[in-house]
């Protein structure tokens, strides 16, 4: 029960930090959005969304998978207040990812240290760390697939040229559909992408 606890909160906190870094960096191209709403704060009742931070995530670690999965409530940005909307919403966008990977990063360096220097009795402790890295390059990599509301969807449409508005409206009109579908069908595709990332960082 005490790792169930462990990794919502883990979790809630990997999200809360996305979505803070995606605020973060469109107050940084001019949008206060985010500070104005009182969502650039690392307090997680800020961000909490009731079904996607403590339902879905409490119901999948009650699972045998062990994969504990969920999000926070997405930071808003107008993109009025962006000189180039589509570039700075791929900028914005990409800050969420990224802050996982960093996270990530740091915590495969302690990891890494813990595993040279701390000898018998951390097995728990690396266990923990494992987890930490795991799930924020779960997160950054779900991300970064491009379908709407994804933030891969915005990083996709700032490279879309007009002649592909087509498709662009399609992923607008249908991306939920789309993303319960690859929840469902193509989520397998990028467990060894995170799989990998994880075994090069530990």
């Amino acid at each position: 029960m005490e790792f169930i606890i462990f990794q919502i909160i883990i979790l809630l906190f990997s999200v809360v930090i996305h979505e803070v870094s995606h605020g973060f960096i469109a107050e940084k191209l001019g949008d206060p959005t985010a500070r104005q709403l009182g969502r650039l704060t690392l307090n997680p009742l800020k961000h909490l969304d009731p079904f996607g931070s403590v339902i879905l995530p409490l119901l999948l670690a009650l699972l045998p998978t062990g994969i504990v999965f969920g999000w926070a409530k997405p930071v808003p940005y107008n993109p009025l207040n962006l000189k180039n909307p589509d570039r700075d919403g791929a900028i914005i966008a990409a800050a969420g990812p990224t802050s996982n990977i960093g996270i990530a990063v740091v915590f495969a360096i302690i990891f890494r240290i813990v595993h040279a220097f701390g000898g018998q009795g951390t097995e728990l402790l690396l266990a923990l760390l494992s987890y930490v890295i795991l799930i924020n390059i779960l997160l950054a990599i779900f991300n970064l697939v491009p379908i709407p509301p994804l933030d891969g969807s915005k990083v996709l449409f700032a490279f879309l040229s007009v002649r592909a508005a087509r498709t662009r409206a399609f992923l607008e009109q249908y991306g939920f559909l789309v993303l319960v579908a690859f929840i469902f069908f193509g989520f397998q595709f990028i467990i060894p992408i995170i799989y990998w990332i994880y075994n090069i960082l530990i």
